[in-house]
């Protein structure tokens, strides 16, 4: 098995969190913790993923501010041995996510976008992308710099998204697609009706050539075309800190499939490291080391 390589295209933020004993209802004040200042980002959460715990090399390409939040951001990244040197600086605020964590471990997030909004694919970038096995994009960037991600990919690479925060996709990108990664509540947005994974993912097969439904706890669904769907068994751990999980799953993935293994295997690997994830709190700070994930494999 090679190392491989994954491009990821996405955010970084810095993520403001705070416990609280629920999440409030509109209008309401409630009383939480202390302020945690942390590194996040759904693209800078799947690098640091896919580059400590997946094994794979891995780039960044994203934008950044030039304010202290910035630097926050890039000292994790690199920590994790992510590439950093495709990451733009631009006239803008660092993306910021505010997030509140309940004692069940689940969050809630507001994000401002800051810099992400900003993001525009440099030819340094398109050059990295090229030879990339695997290409990662998410949601929280402009839809364009998908689009071009996208079509700078070299041929039999995959092109990877995890549809989040979930919004209507035109029939070209939908046309761009290898991989679609989404919850359960971004498969049901995506597809336009309700029913089970299995439902859910049929539907979105007809726009796809795979599909992965990820499923919190109970583990996930894997779709491919021409091929009977596999469920991946999650593992029961004790969460303490939900934010993040999801991210850790697409970048272990990411780097699973950069690294030659099959879609369903490399399901189960992102489904450990995402599992040890959610026993720690915050986003990058609890991505497993690759040995963790074969431990508990």
């Amino acid at each position: 098995m090679t190392q491989g390589s994954v491009v990821v295209v996405g955010s970084a933020n810095v993520d403001l969190v705070v416990e609280v004993p629920r999440h409030p209802k509109g209008g309401e004040t409630i009383l939480g913790g202390d302020l945690r200042r942390t590194p996040g980002g759904k693209g800078a959460n799947q690098a640091v993923a896919a580059a400590r715990a997946g094994g794979a090399d891995t780039t960044f390409a994203g934008a950044l501010g030039t304010d202290e939040s910035a630097g926050l951001l890039l000292a994790s990244l690199e920590r994790a041995g992510v590439r950093t040197d495709q990451v733009s600086r631009v006239d803008a605020p660092t993306g910021t996510a505010l997030i509140t964590v309940s004692p069940d471990g689940e969050n809630a997030i507001v994000v401002a976008p800051g810099a992400n909004a900003r993001l525009e694919l440099t030819p340094g970038h398109v050059q990295r992308i090229a030879h990339a096995d695997v290409v990662l994009a998410q949601l929280e960037i402009p839809l364009d710099v998908v689009r071009a991600a996208a079509a700078a990919r070299r041929p039999g690479a995959v092109m990877a998204l995890n549809a989040a925060p979930s919004r209507d996709l035109p029939a070209d990108v939908w046309n761009a697609l290898d991989l679609l990664i989404v919850n359960e509540y971004e498969a049901a947005d995506l597809a336009q009706t309700r029913g089970g994974p299995g439902e859910l993912a049929a539907v979105l097969l007809e726009r796809v050539p795979a599909v992965v439904i990820t499923l919190g706890a109970e583990g996930s669904l894997v779709a491919e075309r021409g091929r009977e769907p596999v469920r991946v068994p999650g593992i029961r751990v004790e969460a303490v800190d939900t934010t993040g999980a999801g991210d850790t799953f697409c970048g272990v993935l990411a780097a699973a499939l950069a690294r030659g293994q099959a879609l369903p295997e490399a399901a189960r690997r992102a489904g450990v490291a995402a599992a040890l994830a959610v026993t720690r709190p915050g986003a990058q700070d609890a991505v497993p080391a690759a040995a963790e994930v074969e431990e508990a494999s």
